[in-house]
């Protein structure tokens, strides 16, 4: 397990291919913002790679930002662990009507060990899906 810091966040490294990020409290998400976190996870993941957000602090996204976050094709499943309605609701919203060039593979938890447990069998089937694929199939199908 690794902590890095960001200027905004910080990420754990649970495993080569699944990280939790906890956003610092007050942060507004801008593009920047999301560019260093999308650059920190493509240098630091395994992809196909899957995320545990944790939504123990309160924060919010710039339009520009809600666009984006959450759009590399690396990413195969995020879990996101809410402990307030108004978190569950507010996420709720950036999955539902946020446009999204690829459907998020997401699932919403109020407890954290069941996120990491849903994460990790996310992450045992696409390891055994890409086991029998060849590379050119396993590229085509993180797009």
């Amino acid at each position: 397990m690794e902590l890095h810091v960001l200027k905004f966040a910080k990420i754990i490294v649970l495993r080569h291919d699944i990280a939790e990020v906890v956003i610092d409290e007050n942060i507004v998400m801008n593009l920047a913002m999301v560019n260093e976190y999308h650059n920190f996870l493509i240098s630091h993941l395994s992809a196909p790679f899957s995320l545990l957000i944790n939504k123990i602090n309160e924060y919010s996204y710039e339009f520009q930002a809600q666009l984006v976050i959450g759009n590399l094709p690396q990413i195969h499943a995020m879990a996101v662990v809410n402990y307030t309605r108004r978190s569950e609701i507010t996420t709720h919203l950036l999955t539902t009507t946020t446009p999204r060039k690829k459907e998020w593979n997401i699932s919403i938890f109020s407890q954290r060990s069941l996120a990491l447990e849903w994460l990790e069998n996310e992450q045992d089937k696409i390891i055994q899906q890409n086991a029998v694929l060849s590379p050119n199939e396993q590229i085509e199908r993180m797009q």
